[in-house]
């Protein structure tokens, strides 16, 4: 070998030469206590202050009526089992369901149609004078929706034909105004807008209604007291306002109202709202007020109250003024 070449270097060996002599020592895996984190920046004031707190909304409050403990328990537990509604009642007959609304005033009443003593349909009319009122009831027949809607139900539905959800959102509907229908109701509505006329007034099924007709007649207004029970209680219907005795039979064809202006004057009698009367015939509620206009022309009427009591043939005579 030439003097000049020098041997190879052994790599393992020049790792070795230049590997450190003392390992570093291993990195802690706990903070020390002496250790402090950065401290971060603290925020900027907001430049809006915090405004009030809204106060929580009182919750709908609701009586419900009817024979069936069950059914009543059951409601009961649905309804308030929801935040915003309240059942602050229950009644097992008409004539309950009235002493329980006029001491609690709720927001709706759901009644049912069939009920020992006063039935619902009974009732009815004199409820919806406190507060909205939803049918809720096993009654189908096409004759009652038709008498509960005429006499002011704001709704009917009926059982097995709703769902919880639709159950709850029917009772917040109600007190809104908003009508609520079922299948079974709906068609009844249907039907009676392609016959064109609606059913024949009689009497209603295991005599529904007869309360109305035996109960006599109110004492004046201004000597009413809250405590008064259904039985004491009549509608205005048929009676004068002078005597208080059966009036003569009206002259409405002096009105010379179309045959849908009739019907739509019937409804506004039975103490119907707009919205009502817009789901009983299937029209709009601008459609209703267009007609309700008219018929105030050809009643000489000015207000709804007036308009009734000449339909009735209850507003007091005065031979200065026209019909």
């Amino acid at each position: 070998m030439p003097d000049d070449v020098s041997p190879a270097p052994n790599r393992h060996g020049a790792a070795h030469h230049h590997a450190p002599r003392h390992p570093s020592p291993p990195i802690p895996l706990t903070p020390s206590p002496d250790a402090r984190p950065p401290a971060l920046p603290s925020p900027s004031p907001s430049p809006f202050s915090p405004g009030p707190v809204a106060p929580a909304a009182e919750p709908l409050r609701v009586v419900v009526a009817d024979d069936n403990p069950v059914v009543r328990a059951g409601l009961g537990v649905l309804l308030s089992g929801r935040a915003d509604i309240q059942v602050v009642a229950e009644a097992t007959d008409g004539r309950e369901a009235y002493e329980k609304t006029l001491e609690h005033r709720p927001d709706v009443v759901l009644l049912d149609v069939r009920m020992p003593g006063v039935d619902g349909i009974s009732a009815l009319p004199h409820l919806v004078g406190i507060a909205p009122v939803l049918m809720l009831t096993y009654s189908r027949e096409s004759a009652i929706v038709h008498e509960a809607l005429r006499l002011g139900a704001g709704g009917y539905l009926v059982h097995g034909e709703f769902t919880a959800n639709q159950l709850v959102q029917a009772v917040r509907d109600t007190k809104d105004g908003r009508a609520n229908f079922t299948v079974t109701a709906a068609d009844a509505l249907l039907a009676h807008m392609r016959h064109g006329t609606p059913p024949r007034r009689g009497p209603l099924p295991e005599g529904l209604g007869s309360a109305l007709a035996t109960a006599p007649a109110p004492p004046p207004p201004h000597t009413a007291e809250p405590s008064e029970s259904l039985s004491q209680l009549q509608p205005v219907v048929g009676q004068s306002s002078v005597s208080g005795g059966p009036s003569t039979t009206p002259n409405r064809q002096q009105y010379g109202l179309s045959s849908r202006e009739v019907e739509i004057m019937d409804l506004i009698a039975s103490g119907m709202s707009n919205q009502q009367i817009a789901a009983t015939c299937f029209i709009s509620e601008k459609t209703v007020k267009n007609h309700i206009n008219r018929i105030f022309t050809k009643l000489h009427s000015a207000t709804r109250s007036e308009a009734i009591a000449h339909w009735l043939g209850t507003a007091p005579r005065n031979p200065g003024r026209q019909p």
